[in-house]
């Protein structure tokens, strides 16, 4: 599980949700991101991206939808935190981000292996 914010973080229910499924836990938390760039940044660590990630939509989206360069899993949950800033400061990047993240989720959905976006609405 990466970054899943601890026993008592805010991610402990949603973690706890998923544990001991094999899922894999990615905890993308955006505080403090305010441009496309950074977000790029913080999906490139969060999601552990290969070196090749172009740190663009495209390839944003190519790696959310085929995830071989990712350890295999019967499932893969995103929480997305402190995401309400870079909406407010980006809103155009912020619903492109959001309709990546969707298309990724259709995507998956009649997979053995899907993928689910949560975000926190908390901190």
């Amino acid at each position: 599980m990466t970054g899943a914010g601890g026993p008592d973080g805010p991610l402990a229910g949603v973690a706890g949700a998923v544990r001991g499924t094999g899922w894999t836990t990615v905890a993308l938390d955006l505080g403090g991101v305010r441009d496309k760039g950074a977000f790029m940044d913080r999906c490139a660590t969060a999601f552990t991206l290969p070196r090749w990630f172009g740190r663009n939509w495209d390839a944003l989206a190519d790696c959310l939808t085929d995830p071989s360069w990712a350890p295999t899993a019967p499932g893969r949950l995103v929480v997305v935190t402190g995401w309400q800033e870079y909406a407010r400061e980006a809103p155009g990047d912020w619903e492109t981000a959001q309709d990546v993240f969707a298309a990724a989720v259709d995507h998956w959905r009649a997979a053995d292996a899907p993928l689910e976006v949560v975000l926190a609405l908390g901190a």
